[in-house]
């Protein structure tokens, strides 16, 4: 036997040397030019600055300069002024409960002054001229060898100029994490856009180094709307609204929300967009006490007011102001839900305004058709006739004629193929799908629970009778947006405009009530493990702290629960697990229909807290309702890189050529059959967007 190895001995403990100590403090407060850029704004409206200059040079990494016309800096100060722990902002330790600045001006500097070579040109307005000062780690150095440290006088206007120069010199992989000079310059501008907006009367610009004009320019003696109106646009500007609101607008009777009432903690103000408005990115502007700052909780909380007001893959713009008294700052988890109590009243009730005036929503029935209308389509349709005869057959205006035929072209028709196999490819498809689909009727399995027997009359009793005759005699027209999962159909002489995701999600409920106890399997080869797939699921949530329970523990808790219940869940809806924990098959609800299984972890996930398994009619209704909703087909998922190869591009469009042909030639030729369409589908889903007759009559004015 080899000698044993001898016991590794304990490393001494050495205190850090006070350079390294102030690169790594340093490394906390500057992350980037960005981050530097916006301590150094802070500091020129601490100053009370009216003018902000910005002048950028490869991104901010060679040269980032800020001049302003605040009230300076005094020359006795300039020798600590790059030191830690210097300010002219706290004097007491109980300053700190009522500081209203941004805080620390010589903390900011100082830390500059350990990663970059910065130097500061200031005068104040008793002062006869103006100091230049250069700093290495936070302390006086001489500009060229042979002079002093000394801050020399110079020519100069009133107020001050920091500039920054060579970032991160002497932190190589730092300045290695950083990404292109043109990228860290749009986080540059997106800085200063914010503070432009919440700082309507200051004016600001930035631009590059060498450059003749800025890139960003505003005046000053301006409002917020005015401001978001040229920084944003006009798009999001003539669609804002406006909100100012506090602690008065609690109405829940907590006693501590009512000591806030009376000392009126936090105020707040914001400007947000209607539902005319969308983008596919959210642009979120949150101050708090004047300082830019990011709150994934508060956003996720506006996000959820906006989930049911805009379509699916939408967001809005939102700018929040809050002032907060600092004793109070422990308090600002329940500013979310005013917040989103204020904005969803407004906006609910401005969704429903613009939608009546825009869309008129759904049609009327023909029966409910005015005389006046009547008459007045009569009297068209005999003035068609040139000699009207009793026994001739009646003539149909123009305006009347409806496409009836299936043969008519689509959206995609109108689209040139590269490969015109492809257009035969698509006809065959489209007519074995037919014959398919008519020897495969989905009859309704025979059950004698209570449970399922009452939810099948309850799709039943839930039929709205006009949109189900729509659904049921519709002409698709194509697909609008696959992402946001809009379609166009025709009935009659109307078009509409649908979420074809929601109407699937409600099919393929419906679907499983059908086939309950009698489903065909969809096989996994090889079968996946349970736990893996919920672990992928569990790990991707942002957050878990709600449910006091770790990510391991959910992951257990989930897997326990359905594992428990593999028998039911095999015998009732053909879902196969394994005693060891591997997926076998899943429920297959509609023959040709591939479900999207990317989503299987999530599915797996939402089956342990989103089924009520306590109850056997809410058990079996939740369950179905998690399955229809893993089976829609919804948004292709973006590629991970920019710089995806050929093969990545041709499977993305392959991928979503496929997904086109199976709502198309699957999805919606089911609906016609088997959908019982719930009025509920009326609200946001389905919507009228052009009538022939109405259409007619604008172009007879024209």
């Amino acid at each position: 036997m080899d000698e044993q190895t001898p016991p590794k001995e304990p490393l001494p403990i050495r205190r850090l040397q006070e350079s390294l100590i102030n690169r790594i403090a340093a490394g906390e407060i500057i992350h980037r030019p960005a981050s530097a850029l916006k301590e150094l704004l802070e500091n020129c409206l601490d100053a009370g600055a009216t003018s902000i200059r910005v002048t950028v040079k490869d991104g901010g990494m060679k040269l980032l300069q800020i001049q302003d016309n605040g009230c300076g800096i005094r020359k006795a100060d300039l020798p600590i002024l790059a030191e830690r722990f210097t300010t002219s902002k706290l004097s007491t330790f109980s300053d700190l409960s009522r500081i209203t600045t941004y805080g620390f001006r010589g903390e900011a500097l100082a830390s500059m002054s350990h990663v970059a070579h910065l130097s500061v040109v200031t005068k104040t307005k008793t002062e006869t001229c103006a100091w230049k000062a250069h700093y290495l780690d936070g302390v006086l150095v001489e500009p060229k060898p042979g002079q002093t440290a000394d801050p020399k006088p110079c020519a100069g206007n009133d107020g001050t100029t920091i500039i920054i120069e060579d970032l991160f010199y002497n932190t190589p992989t730092r300045l290695s994490a950083l990404r292109s000079a043109s990228e860290e310059y749009s986080r540059i501008l997106d800085v200063i856009t914010k503070y432009a907006v919440h700082n309507p009367k200051v004016s600001f610009s930035c631009k590059k180094a060498g450059s003749p004009s800025p890139d960003l320019s505003t005046p000053s003696s301006s409002e917020i709307p005015q401001a978001i109106r040229l920084l944003y646009g006009h798009s999001i500007a003539k669609d804002l609204l406006h909100a100012s609101f506090g602690p008065k607008n609690n109405t829940d009777g907590d006693e501590e929300m009512e000591e806030e009432k009376a000392s009126d903690s936090w105020t707040a103000e914001t400007h947000f967009t209607n539902a005319n408005y969308q983008s596919k990115k959210m642009i979120f502007l949150l101050f708090i006490n004047h300082r830019l700052v990011e709150s994934s909780r508060m956003k996720r909380a506006l996000e959820a007011v906006y989930s049911g007001v805009l379509p699916k893959g939408a967001s809005p713009f939102i700018y929040l102001s809050l002032q907060i008294n600092p004793p109070r700052r422990r308090r600002q988890h329940q500013i979310a839900d005013t917040l989103q109590r204020s904005l969803a009243s407004q906006s609910h009730s401005r969704v429903f305004e613009y939608q009546t005036l825009l869309t008129g929503g759904l049609a009327e029935p023909e029966q409910s058709t005015s005389k006046k209308r009547k008459g007045k389509e009569r009297a068209q349709n005999e003035e068609d006739e040139e000699e009207p005869r009793p026994n001739a057959p009646k003539k149909t205006a123009s305006q009347y004629k409806v496409r009836t035929s299936l043969q008519d072209r689509t959206l995609e028709s109108m689209f040139p193929v590269a490969n015109p196999s492809q257009i035969d490819g698509a006809a065959k498809g489209k007519s074995a799908a037919a014959d398919t689909s008519k020897s495969r009727e989905i009859k309704e399995s025979e059950c004698i629970l209570t449970s399922v027997k009452r939810l099948r009359q309850n799709a039943i009793k839930g039929k709205h009778k006009q949109l189900s005759e729509i659904l049921e005699k519709h002409t698709f027209v194509g697909i609008v947006d696959l992402n946001k999962c809009l379609s166009l159909i025709q009935h009659s002489t109307k078009l509409y405009l649908v979420n074809h995701g929601a109407l699937a999600e409600e099919l393929f409920y419906q679907l499983g009530l059908r086939q309950f106890g009698n489903f065909s399997r969809l096989k996994l080869q090889p079968p996946p493990s349970l736990r893996t797939l919920i672990e992928i699921a569990v790990e991707l949530e942002e957050t878990t702290e709600e449910s006091g329970l770790t990510k391991p523990q959910i992951v257990d808790r989930i897997v326990e629960t359905l594992v428990a219940r593999r028998d039911m869940l095999a015998e009732y809806f053909s879902f196969n697990i394994t005693p060891t924990g591997l997926v076998e098959s899943l429920p297959l609800l509609l023959r040709d229909y591939t479900p999207n299984l990317d989503k299987l972890p999530s599915l797996l996930m939402r089956l342990g807290p989103q089924v009520d398994w306590n109850s056997e009619m809410e058990c079996f209704e939740s369950f179905l309702r998690e399955l229809a909703y893993f089976y829609v087909p919804g948004p292709l998922c973006p590629s991970s890189s920019s710089n995806a190869d050929l093969e990545t591009e041709e499977e993305e469009k392959a991928q979503e050529k496929a997904e086109r042909w199976q709502i198309q030639h699957i999805v919606f030729p089911s609906l016609r059959r088997y959908l019982a369409a719930p009025k509920s589908l009326l609200d946001r889903d389905v919507v009228q967007i052009a009538s022939l007759p109405d259409l007619y009559k604008v172009f007879e004015r024209c």
